[in-house]
């Protein structure tokens, strides 16, 4: 099997997972993709990738600052074309998009209250949305202490997909306190809005 290698180090999301895909979207012959990065982020995104698309994929860390992530490739064209967090959505799908803690602008306090309004709003529609992606400052409603917590949480038991952005909760060091859903990237969540129906934002 052919093996071709793609170095990323040094470049943040979504850059490593684009530029993969774009290399696993051309490929003429079944290649084992060597993929170098620099961070353990980048890691997580190539994985999940890896598996939305039903290829297989593992991790090795070669020091600190240097980690590959080898993927087993089939030629493009093969029938595994799906991505991680987006399978299934279709044009009549609803896909909420937070990105604050607040709601709209002027007083925070205000603004928190509001958004814990919307969240619960959100619980009560009929359907529910289902995508919820959360990212910069919305990244604080997933973790615990979240004032909307069980509201999330609620709906993810409903089969929400919730999502949250892993370079803001890395960001604000947050990760490890992430409750309800799962870690997201860029190009997930491009991806997840380009294939909405409808996109509602607070």
């Amino acid at each position: 099997m052919k093996t071709l290698k793609i170095d990323v180090l040094g470049q943040q999301c979504p850059i490593p997972v684009v530029k993969t895909v774009k290399v696993l979207d051309a490929l003429e012959e079944d290649t084992l993709v060597e993929v170098h990065v620099d961070n353990e982020t980048a890691v997580e995104n190539l994985l999940k990738m890896a598996s939305g698309r039903q290829i297989n994929a593992k991790s090795m860390k070669i020091d600190d600052g240097h980690f590959v992530v080898s993927i087993d490739a089939p030629k493009a064209g093969a029938e595994t074309d799906t991505d991680a967090g987006i399978a299934g959505l279709q044009n009549s799908t609803m896909v909420a998009v937070i990105s604050s803690r607040c709601m709209g602008t002027g007083d925070d306090e205000l603004g928190a209250l509001l958004m814990k309004g919307f969240i619960y709003a959100l619980s009560q529609l009929d359907p529910l949305p289902d995508t919820i992606l959360l990212y910069n400052g919305g990244a604080y409603l997933s973790i615990e202490g979240s004032a909307s917590l069980e509201d999330l949480k609620l709906m993810e038991s409903k089969g929400v997909n919730v999502m949250t952005c892993g370079t803001c909760l890395d960001f604000y060091k947050i990760k490890d306190k992430l409750a309800v859903g799962t870690v997201s990237n860029m190009y997930s969540i491009v991806e997840t809005m380009n294939k909405a129906g409808r996109i509602l934002r607070p």
